[in-house]
């Protein structure tokens, strides 16, 4: 991709709200990126991906994005026939990155207390958990995915997701390197896992989650256009942003990403749009996936014509 300031005649209203960002050349795009998107996690979804490079017109996703779910033990562990199609998808291409994220606790959205929640990462700190996540490399080993990126406990600085690390980090950051550890232990498997916060503050400082580079080997980040009213700029600059998440990788000599990117709270917002597209050409991630479906996304989603222009003009 590379992002540009001069965009096709239908995109010139757009592209004027864009015009104080083009007073520079705008930045090479690296050929080392890979971009893919969220189109769904249902075995079928995967299908979308091609569809969404179709409307783009231009390079092919290389990227699977997708989730397990987080309810039981047994879909954390892979459940027969969910991650087949998608290990297909990636065996096809020997390009393509099959990022998957995976709940460090069951009931991962059951908004249950901090209590617990301390209660359970110790008990998984324990190794009382071991098994799931030894079954689950098991699988992808032997679904031919064993260089699978694991995006494991992502928004842990948060409070949405029962595997957060506020009530306890200590214990959080034990039992992430506690299941690094399971995980490699499987012959064959060449995992890659990736600590992804979310943008900014939250509720705790993210950087206090970090478990240490022995275990961690990409440095993610979910990074979406809010709260309201808040300009890119800022959410370049704010303490534990954009731009701290770059220097922070770098200096512990990792990759980074953005598995989740996209609209929110501000609506269709093409400055955003360029400004996160223009960001990735200038710094180079590893990959970047956008999250398609509203409010966030720009194929999948029609209330966001501008910003969808935008993406399709940069993205080509």
């Amino acid at each position: 991709m590379k992002p540009s300031c001069r965009g096709p005649a239908a995109l010139a209203a757009v592209l004027l709200l864009l015009a104080s960002a083009c007073t520079a050349r705008a930045p090479e795009p690296s050929t080392a990126s890979a971009y893919g998107a969220y189109v769904g996690y249902e075995p079928a979804d995967v299908g979308r991906l091609g569809e969404l490079g179709a409307w783009l017109g231009g390079p092919v996703p290389r990227v699977g994005h997708v989730y397990l779910p987080g309810d039981r033990w047994s879909n954390i562990e892979g459940a027969p026939g969910f991650l087949e199609s998608w290990a297909s998808w990636r065996r096809a291409d020997p390009r393509r990155m099959l990022v998957l994220d995976v709940p460090m606790l069951e009931r991962t959205e059951a908004d249950l207390p901090d209590s617990t929640v301390r209660t359970e990462l110790r008990r998984g700190a324990a190794g009382e958990y071991d098994g799931h996540f030894r079954t689950l490399a098991r699988r992808l080993t032997a679904l031919g995915v064993p260089d699978t990126i694991v995006v494991l406990g992502w928004e842990m600085n948060g409070t949405t997701y029962t595997h957060r690390c506020g009530p306890d980090p200590a214990a959080w950051k034990a039992y992430w390197t506690r299941i690094v550890r399971v995980m490699r232990s499987v012959p064959g498997q060449r995992f890659r896992f990736e600590f992804t916060p979310n943008r900014g503050l939250d509720a705790i400082p993210w950087p206090r989650c970090y478990p240490g580079d022995e275990v961690v080997d990409i440095i993610g980040m979910d990074a979406y256009d809010a709260p309201r009213g808040l300009r890119f700029t800022d959410q370049v600059n704010e303490p534990y942003g954009l731009r701290a998440h770059v220097r922070f990788a770098r200096a512990h000599g990792k990759p980074f990403s953005y598995q989740e990117w996209g609209l929110y709270e501000n609506g269709d917002n093409p400055v955003y749009m360029y400004g996160m597209l223009t960001w990735f050409a200038r710094e180079r991630p590893l990959y970047q996936a956008i999250t398609d479906y509203c409010p966030h996304g720009v194929w999948g989603c029609r209330a966001h014509p501008r910003s969808s222009a935008v993406y399709r003009s940069l993205m080509k």
